[in-house]
């Protein structure tokens, strides 16, 4: 099966330069409340006294020493481990010994069974965890200064940001040390499940795609590529989806979805073969033979040359994994549209492009294709690549959560601390995509649509009026306004979701159900720029909320 969305390489640049600007501005924010303050606080002064605080950070981080840092971790996993926080194997433990039951046997599709599995221990794992850091994190630090033992600490020669390291590194070690059990225990608990025939173990492993450059272009049932406009196609025909992730094209006629491949040489091939691997969607017009699928066509173009070679056509299994191998289908050799023979590796795939055509070849049908449907596929790799994969991605949202709760209990009490941690994680969970989206009016499922009706102000004047969201109001001078207003509101919800973790990128498990690889550019890559850009501005804010604080117990 294929993915359900669309995997793209993380842009490092753009990613560090957006954290630059947000960062810029929160503390430009920061520091003009911070001297107000000062002012009126304290008088001429203030500000004087906040460039110190600022200076004085910086030596204690250049003076924090490393044997410090490990002697409070050693301290915080002991604790941890006394207040029998280990307890979670028990639990996972106990999970494992029934789901079994359950789970087996629920289909005789092994490709589904695989994908019941995998998803059953991943979720499990990242939702036994994560309650379990949260709450050591928030609770921590507060429980130490209710019980004055923060104070023994302070008064030897530890800095407060060797304090908050050592807690998170601790509870880190914690969470850390039982994703690593769980994880074996789940990994064996896979491939004993998966292992009793020869068609469930054939799941067992990690297939590494190479998708095409950038989107899918189309041409339309007359071969034309550009529409009435001059633009370039870049979608197909709309069956009725609302939202539709694919595009459809029409069966015999010159309609076709097409692919480009760049950087991709010969040499990485599966020992010369070359492996497409496709899951397209139907849609009929009739019902025709419903047993029978749609008649699909594979064309190899190579542009420069002006080399086409149309591979023989394949039925599509509709929800089902299609693989076309074009050395074995075509025996005989590849050959052009005159005949003439075609080397696959000097005359297709020399310069490291190759497009690729699809064409549905049933009448009054339609085939419907997304960018991830079609992609080269090189040599599998192990199941346990992906897997292992999946846990450390996993283990990045754990050090993230530690370091949110830490930084909350430098600050407020362990209840407020878990539900403003709660808070956050929730958000940047299930919410930080859908502020994004209204906030830049871009889908990521369908990047062809472009929502209009986001702000209060033009939402009150859609309303009434039962205008669309997709269509722009008209050109007047009051649009115009209400479009000024609506776009600082929209700027400001865009700076505010920035502030939360987008902690849908850890999530790895589609790619691991699903038999893929999981990626480094497009997935681990973005998940440690989530990890580092959120961790070093939460220290700074634990560090500060600790040395300006009152150690108190109340």
């Amino acid at each position: 099966m294929s993915l359900s969305f669309n995997p793209t390489a993380f842009d490092l640049a753009a990613g560090l330069l957006r954290w630059l600007i947000v960062m810029s501005g929160v503390m430009l924010i920061v520091g003009i409340s911070l001297t107000l303050m000062s002012l009126v606080a304290v008088g001429k002064t203030g500000p004087l006294m906040v460039v110190g605080q600022i200076r004085d950070g910086f030596i204690d981080f250049l003076g924090t020493s490393p044997r410090r840092v490990w002697a409070l971790t050693v301290l915080t996993f002991r604790e941890a481990f006394r207040r029998k926080t280990l307890v979670v194997f028990g639990v996972f433990a106990v999970l494992f010994l029934f789901a079994g039951w359950f789970m087996s046997g629920v289909t005789t599709d092994p490709t589904l069974q695989f994908k019941a599995y995998v998803s059953f221990v991943l979720r499990t794992i990242s939702w036994l965890i994560l309650p379990v850091v949260l709450l050591l994190a928030c609770w921590g630090l507060p429980e130490d200064i209710r019980a004055r033992s923060l104070h023994t600490v302070v008064t030897k020669p530890v800095r407060r940001q060797e304090v908050v390291l050592g807690r998170i590194f601790g509870f880190s070690m914690i969470g850390l040390l039982v994703l690593a059990v769980v994880g074996i225990i789940g990994y064996v608990w896979i491939v004993r499940q998966m292992g009793q025939t020869p068609a469930m173990r054939a799941q067992l492993v990690a297939r590494v795609p190479i998708y095409g450059y950038k989107d899918v272009l189309f041409l339309d049932k007359e071969g034309r590529d550009k529409d009435e406009r001059g633009e370039i196609l870049k979608a197909g025909i709309n069956v009725g989806d609302e939202l539709p992730f694919r595009s459809f094209i029409e069966g015999s006629t010159q309609a076709r979805a097409i692919w480009n491949f760049e950087n991709f040489s010969a040499d990485r091939l599966d020992q010369g073969r070359l492996i497409f691997e496709s899951s397209f969607q139907s849609f009929r017009t009739h019902k025709g033979n419903i047993e029978k699928g749609l008649l699909c066509q594979l064309t190899l173009v190579n542009v420069e040359k002006n080399i086409r070679v149309p591979l023989q056509p394949f039925i599509v299994d509709e929800f089902r994994r299609n693989t076309y191998d074009v050395t074995e289908k075509n025996q005989k050799g590849l050959t052009d549209l005159a005949g003439r023979p075609v080397n696959l590796a000097k005359d297709l795939l020399h310069d490291g492009k190759l497009r690729v055509e699809v064409a549905c070849l049933s009448s009054q049908q339609f085939l419907g294709m997304a960018r991830p449907d079609l992609f080269i596929r090189l040599p599998d790799k192990n199941f346990a690549s992906s897997y292992f994969k999946s846990l450390f991605s996993i283990g990045l949202m754990v050090i993230t959560v530690v370091v949110l709760g830490v930084t909350s209990g430098c600050f407020v009490k362990g209840p407020v601390a878990t539900l403003l941690t709660a808070f956050v994680v929730i958000v940047g969970r299930m919410a930080r995509s859908f502020m994004e989206e209204v906030a830049t009016g871009d889908y990521k499922d369908n990047p062809q649509f472009k929502m209009q009706g986001r702000g209060i102000l033009d939402s009150l004047i859609r309303i009434p009026t039962h205008k669309s969201p997709t269509v722009a109001l008209d050109d007047n001078w009051i649009n115009k306004t209400v479009q000024l207003f609506d776009n600082l509101e929209l700027a400001i919800l865009w700076a505010v979701h920035q502030v939360f973790p987008d902690l849908g990128t850890f999530d790895t498990t589609e790619y691991t159900a699903n038999a893929f690889d999981v990626p480094f550019y497009e997935s681990l890559l973005p998940s440690l720029a989530v990890t580092v850009g959120f961790c070093v501005p939460l220290i700074l804010i634990g560090y500060y909320s600790l040395k300006l604080r009152e150690l108190e117990a109340k």
